[in-house]
């Protein structure tokens, strides 16, 4: 006679709709008096039964195993959505498009319970035929965060991306710097544009476009200070960036740069033309103070600002204009001061670096050909003694 089964123990039956069987075992009560039963399915008995076997067992390691059709692309957008509250909205699309560009259409439809870390390996390994090392990272750590948090929230195990390692990628597009006659026909292109006065300023002082975007008048000095001791060129105070609340990249990116009189009297005339766009605008104008806006006064997007100096490379001789982004235009301000025989510590700090490595080994372009002080001193000091 078959042993009858003590009540707790479970049960296993067929499931006619969903065509398997079902295997089931009562845990008791949980706080609120609801009775917590877990279940296992499968095509075969058995199968179902050591479904419920590895459910029991993660019960009882603590874990609750999340719906089997929980996927990575759920994962993911838990954490875009939930993960980054408080996050700019600069940071936010650029995590965004890393998960919904390369993870979700690779690897979301994956269950999260199944995903291996074989499964990750090949997708990084795909992913290094086209992108580059450091974006590689990205994708990866996009991945990485989002699972990190679906098993702090029960919904795996582990977490398998982090036994995987980055795999080298392609080389990534070096930045570039005008030359000399370049940039001269950069000014020349840019002076027929709306976007004038921002090439000009960008390219002779250096600074960033996340600080040029929110430059207000209040903080461009455009007389200086004549009667101060010493007098006080014109100057502007570049405090605050689009990145959140406003602060500069750095502590040493807060600073206050002299403005050479090109970009004084192209200011100047920025000013009076900004005046005659506030009248046309009329009642669409709207007043934030801005250096740098658009024909009704908002803020520039780093698009307003790419596509304008695209524009101003267009007839430039052996300039592929689609090749060059704004931020070179500070790589080629570095790179013709060093050209120039500027020390690399004033430039350093003149673009608000914290320390000359990043200036010596990213921004500057162009090397001058041949180091002479050591060469000259050392001449000082062991003269040589011509023979008769």
């Amino acid at each position: 006679m078959t042993k009858r089964r003590s009540r707790g123990d479970g049960g296993l039956h067929w499931d006619e709709k969903r065509q398997r069987w079902i295997a089931t075992a009562s845990l008791g009560y949980d706080p609120s008096g609801k009775r917590l039963v877990k279940r296992g399915s499968g095509k075969t008995k058995t199968e179902a039964k050591n479904k419920l076997k590895e459910v029991l067992r993660d019960f009882e390691d603590g874990v609750a195993i999340a719906p089997s059709n929980y996927t990575v692309k759920d994962a993911v957008d838990d954490w875009l959505l939930f993960g980054l509250a408080g996050r700019d909205k600069a940071t936010l699309d650029f995590w965004s498009s890393l998960g919904r560009v390369h993870v979700v259409p690779s690897l979301g439809a994956q269950k999260l319970r199944d995903l291996r870390a074989e499964h990750v390996d090949k997708w990084l390994a795909e992913k290094a035929k086209t992108l580059s090392t450091r974006s590689l990272r990205g994708i990866h750590e996009c991945l990485n965060r989002s699972v990190k948090r679906a098993m702090a929230r029960d919904k795996v195990k582990r977490n398998v991306i982090e036994l995987c390692s980055v795999p080298a990628g392609r080389a990534g597009r070096p930045s570039k710097a005008l030359t000399l006659a370049q940039a001269e026909g950069v000014l020349r292109a840019a002076a027929d544009t709306t976007m004038h006065a921002y090439v000009v300023v960008a390219l002779l002082t250096g600074a960033r476009t996340e600080e040029l975007r929110p430059l207000t008048w209040d903080h461009v000095f455009l007389r200086g200070d004549p009667d101060a001791s010493p007098p006080v060129p014109p100057y502007i105070a570049v405090w605050r960036s689009v990145r959140a609340g406003g602060e500069t990249k750095t502590r040493k990116s807060r600073r206050t740069i002299a403005l050479p009189q090109r970009c004084v009297d192209v200011l100047w005339q920025h000013w009076e033309d900004q005046g005659w766009d506030r009248l046309a605008a009329g009642d669409k104008w709207e007043e934030n103070g801005l250096v740098f806006a658009s024909a009704v006064g908002k803020e520039l997007d780093s698009s307003n600002v790419r596509r304008a100096f695209r524009q101003s490379l267009k007839d430039v001789d052996g300039v592929d204009a689609a090749e060059w982004t704004p931020r070179e235009m500070r790589h080629s301000f570095v790179s013709l001061l060093s050209d120039n025989g500027v020390p690399i510590e004033e430039i350093s700090r003149l673009v608000g670096h914290s320390g000359t490595a990043i200036t010596e080994k990213v921004y500057r372009k162009q090397i001058r050909p041949v180091i002479q002080t050591g060469a000259v001193a050392m001449d000082g000091i062991f003269k040589i003694t011509q023979e008769p």
